[in-house]
């Protein structure tokens, strides 16, 4: 699978002092990717850019 969309979005300090992040993706990203709530996906920087991938579990037989 190769997606590519764009999108800018505003991180928030989740004010726990983890020194995390959260950063709510707009749902038509997600649905282009689609990623619904609780799926696991992985982050790269590639070339200053934040790459994000959804990981999918093989099916078990």
């Amino acid at each position: 699978m190769t997606q590519s969309a764009r999108t800018t979005v505003k991180r928030q300090d989740p004010g726990d002092g983890s020194g995390d992040v959260i950063i709510d993706l707009p749902p038509d990203i997600l649905k282009e990717m689609n990623l619904a709530e609780g799926d696991k996906h992985s982050i790269e920087l590639v070339d200053s850019a934040i790459v994000l991938r959804p990981v999918r579990e093989p099916n078990p037989k």
